[in-house]
């Protein structure tokens, strides 16, 4: 509830849905994105710091990191699902939120816990 309510006052623009976050930026779980990534369906955005980065990482993913984030970095393919990531699910919301600020339009989808259950659930991962 606190983090909705802080997030309301730093994105004032962001309109909630019952998840907590817009109705264009969605929760998606490890499997769905890791067939996206497969067919070549997702643009996935990694916006943990670079040493998490360099010590395993989704192959293909653009790291930009939450720190530092800026919203010119995400490929506009409006075709393809855009994925954040970063480690346990938490920091791409915020990302997610500032990407929506910039002026965005089309949807992103949060990868619900993050690299880690990407790793579990046997998605690609470069070290």
């Amino acid at each position: 509830m606190f983090l909705c309510s802080l997030m309301r006052r730093l994105f004032p623009t962001a309109q909630p849905n019952k998840q907590g976050g817009t109705d264009r930026i969605l929760q998606v779980d490890p499997q769905t994105a890791i067939h996206w990534q497969a067919k070549g369906e997702a643009v996935i955005v990694d916006v943990r710091e670079p040493h998490e980065h360099a010590a395993g990482h989704i192959p293909g993913a653009i790291l930009n990191p939450l720190s530092r984030f800026d919203p010119s970095r995400v490929p506009a393919e409006p075709e393809k699902h855009l994925v954040f990531h970063c480690q346990g699910g938490m920091r791409c919301g915020p990302a997610a939120e500032r990407l929506m600020a910039a002026g965005h339009t089309g949807t992103i989808n949060r990868l619900g816990g993050g690299f880690s259950a990407w790793a579990k659930a046997g998605g690609p991962v470069e070290r």
